[in-house]
């Protein structure tokens, strides 16, 4: 890429997409084509068919996706595995017919197995059962993946797919309903504070771990995966494994510790409780990133730092 290639940022408002924008916008590129879901449905295909013959950008970030925790996979499993299939498909597919030089997938850790060995390799895709309670998602989120092979394979096309490990940052959902773990504690306790309560019930047994990744880090590997030279990237074009790449920071803590760890950065002193009758979800989510560090990427960000940024993210949001 140089710094006026057109690029296109599907999802430019959400965590991932936003951060992607911030990162673009820092590094100097300057033709960044975007679209909020009011001016264009990606779930509609003549929609994104004239949108793709209209702009023809040059490279495109897929962030779009419909997202969410626990709880609104289980609520929402038929529009999570319908909309990002339709999302997914439609953009994609436009991306080859308009002669997209280079495509970025966004998924996530879930698509590998729930019980496959950790820390967890690209090559674990596939390799047995999913995690029940997002497999819609997780289902959607490898057809992805197996369609940017597929038209690399059959088309020639330079297609990737990049798995950011559990991400938080700017731009995050803070509904305690609806979001994912940490920025719900971040909310949770906030709450609890300003309240004056004198403990915080957390879901599950606390025993779980995750690994977190700040969203701005992630934006910034994706960025680099784009810029690489073709030659350093040829490993991942072959026929014989998908242009997968994990993105993480390479360690994790319990369920229990990101929780003391928030309730320390917010400011909470009372005590923290466990409902053990809520799902746990995967036990261990731990990502191997050798491949991309290979390629010469490290994160940046360290955990009670980009928590401290998120909760002042969610005091502005909540004003």
């Amino acid at each position: 890429m140089n710094l006026e290639s057109k690029i296109y940022v599907a999802g430019h408002r959400g965590l991932v997409g936003s951060a992607l924008m911030r990162q673009l916008q820092a590094q100097g590129y300057t033709n960044l084509v975007t679209r909020t879901h009011a001016e264009l449905d990606l779930t509609d295909q003549a929609a994104v068919r004239e949108f793709f013959a209209a702009e023809k950008p040059e490279y495109v970030l897929l962030a779009a996706a419909k997202v969410g925790g626990i709880h609104a996979n289980n609520t929402y499993p038929a529009e999570f595995i319908r909309q990002n299939l339709a999302i997914q498909t439609n953009v994609i597919h436009e991306a080859w017919r308009n002669d997209v030089r280079r495509l970025l997938f966004l998924g996530s850790s879930c698509i590998y197995p729930k019980d496959c060995p950790q820390p967890i390799k690209e090559e674990y895709l596939l390799t047995g059962p999913l995690e029940p309670t997002n497999r819609p998602y997780a289902l959607a989120k490898i057809a992805g993946i197996e369609m940017c092979w597929s038209y690399n394979r059959q088309y020639g096309t330079k297609y990737m797919a990049a798995m950011p490990t559990n991400l938080y940052g700017p731009g995050d959902n803070y509904d305690l309903n609806n979001s994912h773990v940490l920025p719900a504690l971040i909310r949770k306790m906030h709450e609890a504070k300003q309240r004056g309560d004198k403990e915080v019930v957390v879901w599950g047994t606390g025993t779980p771990k995750r690994e977190f990744l700040y969203s701005d880090d992630m934006a910034e590997a994706c960025i680099y995966l784009l810029e690489q030279p073709e030659a350093q990237l040829q490993p991942l074009f072959g026929d014989d494994q998908p242009p997968l790449v994990n993105v993480g920071c390479g360690e994790d803590l319990t369920i229990r510790e990101l929780a003391e760890l928030v309730r320390d950065v917010v400011g909470f002193e009372g005590e923290l409780t466990f409902d053990t009758s809520k799902p746990d979800g995967t036990m261990r989510k731990l990502m191997d990133v050798s491949r991309i560090n290979g390629l010469g990427w490290q994160r940046k960000m360290q955990l009670k730092q980009g928590i401290a940024l998120s909760y002042q993210d969610m005091l502005c949001k909540i004003k």
